[in-house]
């Protein structure tokens, strides 16, 4: 018992040691743990659960603006990943490689997905011809493995991960360009309706930028200490790998044209952001529609009035099992106390607590994981009370989020300011657009410019770069990100 009640225990505070807090977090809760393989990681129930309920809502949305799942094989031909290499300023993949089967050493290394465009791509080339092939809107969920640093964090950057990735082709720019609002909007409904979580959306530069595309885009996260943490991502690719995969077709007026692509992801790395967004000093903190768990239920009895206790509980238990993800804890071997303790740190949203006062009442008491807070609802009203009370919890994890990220976005108006903020939140500036600016105030700050905000590219007028001095081009966030 002591072990296990050591478990549940945090030695870490948040506001003190971020770093220890959350692997002790997500690790002694169960959310996930370590594995054999290094940088590699299990997804325990409660984390699958979440991702899978990401995964679905997403494919949901997706096929409603016309997206198809497909799957490609895991492993890809080391002359495709060269021939994009040829092609790709910057682009040198960590990867495992395949140079085996059995005993037999292959003819050809096979890399295991670092991501899908180079095997995607060799069958677009083969499979569009003309403009009545297009477009194709094609997305596929899958683990990929990138062997590129030395010390992985679970779920923030780990060797393998779980994502979507979504791959397009059009027959012009326009419709290519026309695709990236649709796909943000989608992850912005995810990030806000299922994970609580707000960002600020812009483009990166081209310093930032995929390797492959001719201009990123993303959602960026503010993380409780003050660092950014990346989100979802939209690539627009051009025609780099059209060419480089030799994808054209024939247009309407007989003309052979390249296509134009996109690519997008959301990945994992949401659970990791969800986590430190919502999570205290008690443990996880789980938004509603991700919890495994939704509600659970805790008798509090002595030997006397056990059985009268347990029977109300398993009524109240069963009227609330079709309508909500409901667990009973009828364990003897565990005091209530220890119960609350448990549950707080896996994150349940809701616990209700059941003892005799509360079967003479015919009522229950509910607690809040988010903010503690202790009422009686009445049996008669409890399922109405309760979908009322999960949508608050949603909402006031949100708007949380959401007032911490606006309190620590800040309009900066000289470098001297924005040194003293790095560090502590978003750093709002005028930038001039070189590379030589972003580059120094990078080595001088640990700052990097996270995205330009899509709002503020118009609002940048009769500025001066916060570095150099010339005339400003952009408003660029600056962050130390993770």
């Amino acid at each position: 018992m002591e072990t296990e009640q050591k478990k549940y225990l945090l030695t870490a505070k948040k506001s003190e040691n971020i770093t220890d807090w959350y692997t002790q977090v997500i690790v002694n809760s169960e959310f996930v743990d370590y594995s054999a393989v290094s940088g590699m990681m299990v997804y325990r129930p409660d984390s699958y659960f979440a991702w899978d309920t990401i995964k679905e809502a997403t494919d949901k949305l997706f096929k409603e603006a016309g997206v198809q799942d497909v799957y490609f094989p895991l492993f890809i031909p080391e002359r495709f990943l060269m021939k994009e290499s040829e092609h790709v300023k910057g682009f040198s993949p960590e990867v495992a490689w395949i140079t085996h089967a059995g005993q037999s050493q292959l003819s050809e290394r096979l890399a295991v997905r670092p991501t899908s465009e180079t095997i995607m791509y060799d069958s677009f080339s083969r499979w569009i011809r003309s403009w009545r092939d297009l477009p194709i809107k094609f997305n596929i969920w899958a683990s990929v493995v990138r062997w590129e640093f030395k010390h992985p964090t679970p779920l923030l950057r780990s060797r393998e991960f779980l994502w979507n990735e979504g791959h397009s082709a059009f027959a012009t720019l326009e419709e290519a360009e026309a695709e990236r609002k649709i796909i943000l909007d989608i992850y912005e409904k995810i990030l806000r309706e299922y994970l609580a979580i707000p960002g600020i959306r812009g483009r990166k530069t081209d310093n930032e930028k995929f390797a492959g595309a001719v201009a990123s885009y993303s959602i960026e996260h503010l993380m409780p200490d003050g660092w950014v943490l990346q989100g979802p991502d939209h690539h627009s690719d051009g025609q780099n790998f059209a060419r480089a995969f030799d994808i054209r077709f024939i247009d309407k007026d007989g003309q052979r044209k390249y296509v134009y692509q996109n690519t997008y992801a959301i990945s994992t790395r949401e659970l990791g952001a969800m986590v430190l967004t919502h999570g205290d000093d008690k443990g996880l903190v789980l938004p509603p529609k991700l919890a495994r768990i939704q509600i659970v239920l805790v008798p509090i009895y002595n030997d006397l009035k056990k059985e009268e206790v347990l029977r109300y509980s398993r009524s109240v238990y069963e009227s609330l099992r079709s309508n909500f993800r409901t667990y009973l804890d009828d364990r003897d071997e565990y005091s209530p106390g220890w119960k609350y303790n448990e549950w707080e740190f896996k994150g349940v949203p809701v616990r209700l607590e059941i003892g005799q006062r509360e079967v003479d009442s015919n009522s229950v008491t509910t607690v809040r994981r988010d903010t503690g807070r202790k009422e009686g609802m009445k049996l008669e009203q409890l399922r109405d009370s309760l979908v009322s009370l999960l949508e608050d919890i949603h909402t006031n994890l949100y708007t949380r989020a959401l007032k911490f990220l606006e309190s620590h976005t800040f309009a900066v108006k000289s470098y001297e300011q924005l040194k003293k903020l790095v560090g502590n939140g978003i750093a709002q500036a005028p930038w001039c657009g070189s590379y030589e600016c972003e580059a120094k105030i990078n080595e001088e700050t640990g700052a990097k410019i996270t995205n330009l905000p899509s709002s503020e590219e118009e609002n940048v007028k009769g500025q001066m770069c916060i570095y150099c001095g010339k005339e400003a081009k952009y408003i660029a966030n600056f962050a130390r990100s993770y």
